[in-house]
């Protein structure tokens, strides 16, 4: 579709690729963390044969981290998205009103 201006170009909400890779990254390393501090939990405290237990210890300690950080991320990049499409004309000094005066 093309109006007077020329073709309209489709703005995606999407944010860079590098800041997704980065995110990425980040849940894939938080969900590695948190997959040793519960193996290395139920070790400490688990005493005998424990293999299932080193499992699930593993398992939710890397759901859990990487949840809390893919929540984290996912609303950083939404703020990111936000600041920049933020419309400038808010700050520009003609539109800034102060308090209004009494007479």
């Amino acid at each position: 579709m093309s109006g007077p201006e020329g073709p309209a170009t489709a703005r995606s909400a999407l944010p860079g690729r590098r800041a997704r890779a980065l995110a990425t990254l980040a849940i894939l390393l938080a969900g590695a963390c948190g997959g040793l501090i519960g193996y290395a939990l139920v070790d400490v405290s688990c005493s005998g044969d424990c293999g299932w237990q080193l499992g699930l210890g593993t398992l939710v300690g890397a759901v859990a981290s990487a949840a809390g950080v893919a929540v984290v991320t996912s609303l950083t990049l939404r703020a990111m998205h936000e600041w920049r499409t933020a419309p400038r004309a808010a700050a520009s000094p003609r539109t800034r009103r102060g308090p209004a005066r009494r007479t």
